[in-house]
């Protein structure tokens, strides 16, 4: 102000344009360097990432593994030479072409013994076949056919030797009469067994028991058969006037 006032003016120095342009535009690349560059160091593999995945996708499959080898042949056994005898006692023996391999468990199971003896049958006994069950018994022979009654179709047979009854001393001096009812079983060659009193009239009971078991009968055949038979005989006692 006071140079204004004296007239003599000092102005003051300028400084030159170019040097702050400068450093603008070093500070704008800076900045824009720390916060552009990590963006697109991130993102800039993501392009290969998608390249990548689309390369494994249309890439063709594996082919299958090889199958397995087969299994080897069982192994045979060497057949073996046995001496044949020279004797002349002894027949000569010739040994078999092949010898059979040892029978399996399966075998062994399916035959139902053990070690798989031919001719087994499943759920046998171990160490041998089942044996075979024992024929039925014979059925027991009929029982007895009980004796025939005599009547209907079963005619009577015929009487051939007949005793007569011996009166009772007691009823003769009474003077009495009477009949005795019997049942006789006879046997197949037409004697009298055994003897019964179906209908009793005291006094003659005894002597026409022993009177009947005296007697004799033809034999009563059933299909050719004789056979014992059962039949009622009657005993009169009659006196003689």
């Amino acid at each position: 102000m006071f140079d204004l006032i004296t007239g003599k003016t000092a102005h003051t120095p300028r400084h030159q344009a170019g040097p702050i342009v400068v450093s603008v535009v070093a500070h704008v690349v800076l900045i824009g360097a720390v916060f552009i560059g990590p963006v697109m160091f991130v993102v800039a593999p993501i392009p290969a990432e998608q390249m990548m995945m689309a390369f494994v996708v249309g890439a063709a499959a594996p082919p299958p593994p090889p199958p397995p080898p087969p299994a080897p042949p069982p192994e045979q056994r060497a057949r073996v030479e046995r001496p044949v005898p020279t004797s002349g006692d002894v027949a000569p023996i010739e040994p078999p072409n092949e010898i059979a391999p040892e029978p399996s468990a399966d075998f062994a199971q399916m035959t139902g013994v053990e070690g798989g003896v031919p001719g087994g049958i499943p759920g046998g006994v171990v160490g041998g076949l089942v044996p075979e069950a024992p024929p039925p018994p014979p059925p027991p022979p009929p029982p007895p056919r009980g004796p025939i009654r005599i009547g209907g179709q079963v005619k009577e047979p015929t009487l051939v030797h007949r005793v007569e009854p011996v009166y009772p001393a007691l009823a003769v001096a009474r003077q009495l009469e009477g009949i005795v009812i019997l049942e006789a079983l006879v046997d197949q060659h037409g004697r009298v067994e055994d003897v019964r009193v179906l209908r009793s009239n005291g006094v003659f009971d005894a002597a026409a028991l022993e009177a009947v078991r005296q007697w004799r009968y033809s034999p009563v055949l059933l299909n050719g058969q004789p056979e014992k038979f059962i039949l009622t005989v009657v005993v009169s006692f009659t006196l003689t006037k």
